[in-house]
C-alpha cells in the first residue's frame, strides 16, 4: 500500500503504533517498524539518560524508520529536544501542549513532525504550525484524552474538512476492518495504541497484560476529568477517583489522590489495583497476547478481506 503516510514515512504500511507510557520502549517500536509500520519510542515515562539508550537501542535493532512521541509538557524538554538532534531522530510525534514551540526548531533539523490532538479546530492549528501530519485521536483511546469527547467516527470527516494535511486516525482502532473505515472517512494511516500494549514485545507488565484482554466492553472509563482527561481499567483505584468525582472533588483533592507514580506502579510494575490502568475501549475486542508480526499480518489479513467484501456489496440508492 502506497499512500501519503507511507511516503512522509517511507514504511510500507501506514499503521503507526502509540508511544504509550511505559508501553512503548525499543523493543516494540523496533518489532513494529520491522513488521512495515511506524514504531515510537514513548518518552513520556522516560528519564532523559533511559530514553538515549532506548534510541541507541533502537538504532541498532533495526534499519527501518522510527520515531519518537514526546509530551511537550515534559519537565526536561531542552534535554530531551536535544537527545532527538543528537541521536539524529527523524521523525517525532509531540502530544499535550502546543506545537508552536518546538515544531520550528525539529523542521530546521530536518525532522518530520506530526501533532496528536482531539478537534479540528486545534488540527487546524498544527496545520498553521507547519507540522506534516496530524494524529486525530478520538473519545475511545486509552490514556490521556481531549476535553471535547469527541469519538473518532464523528472527528475524522470534521479534520480532514479542516486541513490538507496527511491524517492519522487513532482511537477504537484495532482491527483491520476499523482501519478500513476511517480511511473511507478521510484518513491516511492510522495508530494504533491498545492493540500494541498487549504485545508481547511491549514493556508493560503481564499482569496489566492480561487484564487488558480479560476486559468486557464498558469495562473502562474516561476520568479524572478535572486534571487531565484519562481513560482508566475500572479497579479500586479508578472507584476512588470516581467516588471523589461524582462528590465534586477539588483539582487539588484529585491530585492528591492522584499522587506520584500511579500509571507506572499499575502499567509497568503490575499492581492492578493500587495502579492507574490506561487502556482503550477497544481491548474488550483484543483476546490474547500476541507476537508484534503475528498482529501486523492479522491487520492486514483483516483489511483486505473488509476492502474486498466493501468492493463486492451492490447498493442501490
Amino acid at each position: 500500500m502506497t499512500n501519503r503516510i507511507t511516503s512522509l514515512f517511507n514504511i510500507e504500511l501506514p499503521i503507526i503504533q502509540g508511544g504509550m507510557v511505559w508501553c512503548s520502549g525499543w523493543k516494540l517500536a523496533t518489532a513494529v517498524s520491522n513488521a512495515g509500520g511506524l514504531g515510537l519510542i514513548g518518552a513520556g515515562s522516560m528519564h532523559p539518560d533511559t530514553f538515549q539508550e532506548h534510541i541507541q537501542k533502537a538504532k541498532a535493532a533495526t534499519n527501518k524508520p522510527f520515531g519518537v512521541n514526546v509530551p511537550l509538557l515534559y519537565p526536561e524538554m531542552d534535554k530531551i529536544m536535544d537527545i532527538i538532534v543528537k541521536e539524529d531522530v527523524k521523525i517525532v510525534f509531540t502530544s499535550a501542549g502546543s506545537p508552536k514551540k518546538w515544531t520550528p526548531f525539529l523542521k530546521e533539523h530536518g525532522i518530520t513532525v506530526v501533532h496528536v490532538v482531539s478537534s479540528a479546530f486545534f488540527a487546524k492549528k498544527c496545520e498553521d504550525a507547519g507540522v506534516d501530519a496530524v494524529v486525530a485521536e478520538g473519545f475511545e483511546a486509552g490514556g490521556h484524552n481531549g476535553r471535547e469527547e469527541t469519538t473518532t467516527l464523528a472527528l475524522i470527516p470534521s479534520v480532514r474538512k479542516a486541513i490538507n494535511l496527511p491524517l492519522i486516525a487513532a482511537g477504537g482502532i484495532g482491527s483491520g476492518e476499523s482501519m478500513l473505515s476511517t480511511m473511507v472517512l478521510g484518513a491516511d494511516g492510522v495508530q494504533m495504541g491498545t492493540r500494541f500494549a498487549v504485545a508481547e514485545e511491549s514493556s508493560a507488565h503481564e499482569n496489566f497484560k492480561k487484564s487488558v484482554i480479560e476486559l468486557n466492553e464498558g469495562g473502562t472509563k474516561l476520568s479524572l476529568k478535572k486534571l487531565a482527561p484519562t481513560r482508566l481499567i475500572k479497579n479500586q483505584f479508578f472507584e476512588q477517583v470516581n467516588e471523589a468525582e461524582c462528590r465534586g472533588a477539588s483539582p487539588e483533592e484529585m491530585r492528591k489522590i492522584l499522587g506520584k507514580g500511579r500509571a507506572k506502579q499499575g502499567m509497568f510494575e503490575g499492581k492492578l489495583e493500587e495502579g492507574e490502568l490506561e487502556i482503550g475501549q477497544v481491548a474488550a475486542l483484543i483476546s490474547k497476547i500476541q507476537p508484534v508480526n503475528e498482529i501486523v499480518s492479522q491487520i492486514k489479513e483483516e483489511y483486505q478481506e473488509a476492502m474486498t467484501q466493501l468492493q463486492s456489496t451492490k447498493y442501490n440508492f
